[in-house]
């Protein structure tokens, strides 16, 4: 038994690793061996939920949400019935539950989870612990995504603030934030802001996560559609290029079909051909995105539904030479 036992921690710490390493697919086998060796154990066993907690974050990062909002529900009815609904394990789940419901769209139920995991976080740990932060970070993207952009920049700024006071002003716990502020700059027609926020996002990202993490990728996706919404054009498209194979090298040919930044990517590609008077690369791009799209999401998605519209705009007035019009219907939304 302390073999397997073991053995069964050594799968789970070697999954964690490839997890942080964007190798999703090598993260999701190893975490599976490390489930196979916690079955004879009880299953509320710490590490047999915990394994359970980081497939249902895997998941959520490949974007197959069914699958990880079963995980998760799993997991946190066991800490629940056997730690209580305001243990710190427990209050990771529920966190973790209000991203995903943000990844569906839920937003109400997403910001309730949140806001029960902060204030549990604070109570147990206090304002400034890193887990803590993370809830306010995520608290921020859910206003963004909401419209609610004064109060997610005065989120974003009181979680910096936070891992600038315990962590100091370059650890990479705070590269979310940082990244996430931009993109709020840029939304707000603060360009210059944004694009000196994004740059150093990117440059944190590539120093403690690699090339071709899954959250380098989407810096550089960021920082093209920064360079997009400037009119550097062709820098836009380098970085879109540079995001799109980085996806694709990390997450597999299956995988990265339906992977959401990835589809944002893709989207971001036919934005970019459209403002270039390129109708047919536009509409190739668009069709991937909305493949992937009714793949994950289904038909009745908004994102599916927009870039219908969005195609058949470039179509009708891309043949009568009106392309800037398209581009004028199907713009002023998030990249």
């Amino acid at each position: 038994m302390e073999v397997a036992d073991g053995t069964a921690w050594a799968f789970h710490r070697l999954g964690t690793l490839y997890s942080d390493q964007g190798r999703l697919r090598e993260a999701e086998t190893t975490y599976k061996r490390a489930l196979d060796g916690c079955d004879a154990w009880d299953p509320k066993h710490t590490l047999t939920l915990r394994t359970i907690n980081n497939l249902g974050i895997l998941y959520t990062n490949q974007d197959r949400l069914r699958e990880a909002e079963a995980m998760y529900k799993r997991a946190l009815d066991v800490y629940e019935k056997a730690l209580g609904p305001n243990h710190t394990l427990a209050l990771r789940t529920v966190n973790n539950l209000g991203t995903l419901y943000v990844d569906q769209g839920r937003l109400r139920e997403a910001e309730a989870m949140y806001k029960r995991a902060l204030d549990g976080k604070e109570k147990a740990w206090g304002p400034n612990h890193i887990s803590t932060l993370g809830t306010v970070n995520n608290l921020g993207v859910l206003y963004r995504a909401q419209g609610r952009l004064q109060e997610a920049e005065t989120i974003y700024k009181r979680a910096l603030d936070g891992y600038e006071k315990a962590w100091g002003p370059n650890h990479t716990s705070m590269l979310d934030t940082v990244n996430n502020l931009g993109s709020l700059y840029s939304d707000q027609g603060r360009l210059q802001e944004a694009e000196a926020i994004c740059e150093r996002a990117l440059d944190g990202y590539e120093k403690a996560r690699g090339p071709n993490h899954t959250s380098t990728l989407r810096a550089v996706n960021n920082l093209g559609a920064l360079y997009r919404v400037q009119g550097r054009l062709q820098e836009a498209g380098a970085m879109y290029k540079r995001a799109l194979e980085g996806y694709e090298k990390t997450l597999g040919p299956i995988s990265v079909t339906t992977h959401n930044p990835t589809l944002d990517t893709l989207e971001n590609f036919g934005d970019l051909y459209v403002e270039l008077g390129q109708v047919a690369d536009a509409i190739w791009y668009y069709r991937r995105a909305q493949s992937g799209i009714e793949a994950a999401f289904g038909r009745e998605s908004q994102k599916y539904v927009r870039l219908s519209q969005a195609i058949a705009s470039v179509q009708s007035l891309g043949r009568q030479g009106r392309l800037q019009r398209a581009w004028n219907k199907i713009t002023n939304r998030h990249p």
